[in-house]
């Protein structure tokens, strides 16, 4: 089966060239980077690694990987950020171990095994309310509702409806999977290191928006708008 490693980038200059090194390759594997438009060397350090280069004018975290999965040529597609927190190196691990439990979804949990100052106090907070209000809301019992690593068959989105275009995508891919009847996904622990490179999140802000969207959607779900179809 061929493996697509879809990664949204935004000014990760230091840390890209770092990450994609970090994972194995294949004959049937490819690497697309979704870059919102980047103004440092970003999108030349990826090219030159082998990855598959994608511009995103429109802005999100959730509009990136949207256009990723579309781009996305893989039966199987793996995802994480640029900036070597997710360890790369076990892509094909994880994909394995997707096959061999005949699973549709694997959603990479990073509290567990974080290293020592991954996570400062208000994010580590920030996470902890999120995973605590998705799953009072939703019926789940997730450990991380914001992890951005997640190995999945493309044909499970056809189950899903992810209308998010910025960060609350990340929860919301959760919410529909492990609530449809038609994907079969487990929760699994990975390692998670300190980052390379200035962070591009805005834990308050950031946090604030996706509080909100867990209650829109779950009460409102029609003012999310329409889904998007891969």
């Amino acid at each position: 089966m061929k493996i697509s490693v879809v990664i949204p980038t935004l000014n990760e200059e230091e840390s890209i060239g770092e990450t994609l090194d970090m994972i194995p390759r294949t004959d049937d594997m490819e690497i697309v980077i979704v870059d919102g438009l980047s103004k440092d060397r970003t999108r030349e350090i990826a090219a030159s690694k082998g990855a598959r280069v994608v511009e995103e004018k429109r802005k999100g975290y959730g509009r990136a990987y949207k256009t990723g999965f579309k781009e996305a040529k893989g039966d199987i597609i793996v995802t994480m950020d640029g900036d070597t927190t997710y360890p790369a190196e076990l892509t094909l691990d994880l994909v394995k171990q997707l096959e061999e439990e005949k699973l549709d979804f694997l959603s990479c949990d990073r509290i567990k095994k974080a290293d020592k100052g991954a996570f400062t106090g208000t994010h580590a907070l920030g996470n902890w309310v999120l995973k605590v209000t998705m799953n009072i809301l939703f019926g789940m019992g997730l450990n991380d509702s914001q992890t951005g690593m997640w190995v999945f068959k493309k044909s499970a989105l056809k189950h899903l409806t992810i209308t998010s275009d910025g960060m609350p995508m990340s929860e919301e891919i959760k919410i529909e999977v492990f609530r449809s009847k038609n994907v079969k996904a487990k929760e699994i622990s990975v390692p998670y290191r300190i980052r390379v490179g200035d962070k591009a999140l805005n834990t308050w802000k950031d946090g604030i928006k996706n509080e909100i969207f867990l209650f829109k959607k779950r009460f409102t779900p029609g003012s999310l708008g329409p889904g998007e179809e891969f």
